[in-house]
């Protein structure tokens, strides 16, 4: 016998009738859309955390359906990160090149940053435009777009050029709006709140 009162399955069977309508116009708001005639560029922004976090479990996911990957990491190439860590143990699966040498106030030197842009631009088109990567990750390109290193309407005119199966994601705070106009995708990441702030240093594991 049935331990459910009266109230108890009034409830369910309500439940029931509302999930299977739900059901049913989520597969009519599927059926009018269409499958993607080019490849995508996603944006990951804001003054939040979880901009590259976020694309990194894209890359992983793109490696579980079998996709090949190229990354180029700006800002980041001479810290000891746990994802160039992990990658190192997959090298035949993603390409992962860390091509900056730290944050500006540590290098203090505007003349070697854009050196290292520079550099890291011209392998990130490569790789965006030979067709041998389904998903390639610009990890902190904003920063240096946001630094003037590489002028907004190269980056912009390169990545309309990349290669018709090749996805492109671009991370970092205060992305320009010009790309942002440009991008199929745009995710805003909002601080509520942050352990720095509380005078908490970052984690390694957790932050890097």
């Amino acid at each position: 016998m049935s331990s459910q009162t009266a109230s108890e399955k009034d409830i369910n069977a309500a439940h029931t009738k509302a999930m299977k309508e739900q059901q049913a116009k989520q597969r009519e708001i599927v059926k009018s859309k269409k499958k993607a005639d080019h490849s995508l560029l996603l944006v990951n922004t804001g003054d939040g955390k979880g901009k590259s976090t976020a694309a990194f479990g894209t890359v992983i996911r793109a490696l579980g359906v079998g996709w090949n990957v190229g990354i180029v990491q700006y800002i980041k190439g001479t810290w000891k990160t746990g994802e160039k860590e992990f990658f190192k143990r997959f090298d035949d699966l993603v390409t992962l090149r860390a091509m900056g040498e730290g944050f500006t106030w540590n290098t203090q030197d505007r003349e070697r940053d854009i050196k290292a842009a520079r550099a890291a631009w011209d392998l990130s088109c490569e790789m965006m435009q030979s067709g041998a990567y389904q998903l390639v990750l610009l990890d902190e390109l904003n920063i240096v777009l946001r630094n003037g290193y590489l002028p907004v309407e190269d980056v912009i005119e390169q990545v309309s050029k990349r290669h018709k199966d090749t996805h492109v994601i671009i991370t970092g705070r205060n992305a320009p709006d010009a790309l942002i106009e440009v991008a199929d995708l745009v995710t805003e990441m909002k601080k509520v709140k942050h352990p720095f702030d509380a005078g908490i240093k970052a984690v390694q594991g957790l932050d890097f």
